[in-house]
């Protein structure tokens, strides 16, 4: 017998802080609300039941756009629009969809802000672990009322993916990978037969229209379980690549950058592009094993170096640069996050990078105070 589960009431205003604060991260829903706001009003195409947005908001809303009446609704994320186009259409039937990719592809942001622009609640969410148990996918019970009044409604605790369905909503699982093997199995079910069964109160949970599943993914990291080949036959797979030009790279840095020290109250570095361009530009060499004119083959350390570590050492730099320098980004300031990030295994990748140093950077016109700068923080 199907049993509902109570909507959750979700105030849209919230923003997961305690009264009177505010939050340090919105939810993509918030922050985002003027352009999630001004697109719904303008928007005049079908939307699939229970979407916020049709399918052409929610990826003009993913990559940017003028709307007519002149609102300019920024890019979440810079890449190949048909990417953006098949993970929405996606959405749209009834298959799962899964964002692959080596870490630091956006997988986790792109899931986010679909989910935002889909259903308007992207907190539907399982965070995928090597400890995530089978309750935080399928449902689990208040202990309490189990033992003092056994299995009943009132006893049990819905899972996100459990609400989503009752919801119509999105439901997210991130690094699902990382999830031990037999609990992403307990995915098959839900989005093969579209429920979830409740064997102790003889009941089940049917996804009603609207009910989708994002999952994210990579197989670069360690400690990671292969899906099933049962359960990956239940997603479309989207590969989210790493930025395919130097300038792209720049350009995301600059504005997760400028975003995230917005939101820390950082003050803005002049000619900040300068240091983001030399951060991208080493992380690029090095994972490409080539420098960019093509001409020096240089090794590759053992980290990704991904687009989110460069935005990770340029927001750390811009802070020193803000409390410890003169309020200008400089190579001192981004030298030490880069050896943090090009280390990870301290005896041979710094073999590579003292070898990148004197070969490549050294040469290298323009580039001698950031030179010095890795050299001092490298001794």
């Amino acid at each position: 017998m199907p049993v509902s589960v109570a909507p959750t009431s979700v105030d849209p205003s919230r923003d997961g802080s305690a009264p009177g604060t505010e939050a340090l991260r919105p939810h993509a829903e918030n922050a985002s609300a003027a352009e999630l706001a001004a697109l719904a009003a303008q928007d005049d195409r079908p939307r699939p039941p229970r979407w916020k947005l049709s399918p052409w908001a929610v990826a003009t809303y993913l990559l940017g756009g003028t709307l007519p009446d002149g609102t300019e609704i920024s890019p979440k994320y810079v890449g190949p629009r048909r990417i953006v186009e098949v993970a929405v259409s996606t959405l749209a039937t009834d298959r799962a969809l899964l964002l692959l990719g080596v870490p630091g592809t956006a997988k986790t942001w792109v899931s986010e802000h679909l989910a935002a622009a889909v259903s308007g609640d992207s907190t539907l969410l399982v965070q995928g672990t090597a400890g995530t148990p089978e309750e935080a996918i399928r449902y689990g019970w208040n202990y309490a009322r189990l033992l003092a009044h056994g299995p009943s409604r009132d006893a049990l605790v819905p899972s996100p993916v459990m609400r989503a369905m009752a919801e119509g909503l999105t439901a997210r699982v991130e690094e699902l990978t990382r999830i031990p093997a037999d609990v992403q199995d307990t995915l098959i079910t839900i989005l093969s037969e579209k429920n979830l069964p409740i064997p102790e109160l003889g009941q089940e949970v049917q996804a009603v229209r609207g009910f989708n599943l994002i999952a994210t993914a990579n197989d670069r990291d360690r400690g990671v379980n292969d899906l099933s080949s049962a359960l990956r036959r239940r997603f479309n797979t989207v590969v989210l690549p790493l930025p395919e030009t130097a300038e792209a790279e720049v350009e995301i840095v600059s504005r997760r950058v400028d975003q995230i020290g917005r939101s820390l109250d950082l003050p803005t570095a002049p000619d900040g592009i300068d240091e983001i361009r030399r951060v991208v530009t080493v992380f690029r060499e090095l994972r490409d094993g080539l420098t960019d004119d093509g001409r020096t083959k240089v090794k590759s350390p053992s980290g990704t170096l991904s687009t989110a570590e460069a935005i990770s050492v340029v927001t750390n730099g811009l802070a020193l640069a803000a409390h410890f320098g003169d309020g200008v980004l400089r190579p001192a300031d981004v030298a030490a996050g880069i050896l943090g990030a090009v280390l990870r295994d301290p005896a041979a990748d710094r073999v590579i990078w003292q070898e990148y140093l004197e070969t490549v950077v050294r040469e290298r016109d323009g580039w001698k105070d950031f030179y010095r700068a890795c050299r001092e923080v490298s001794v």
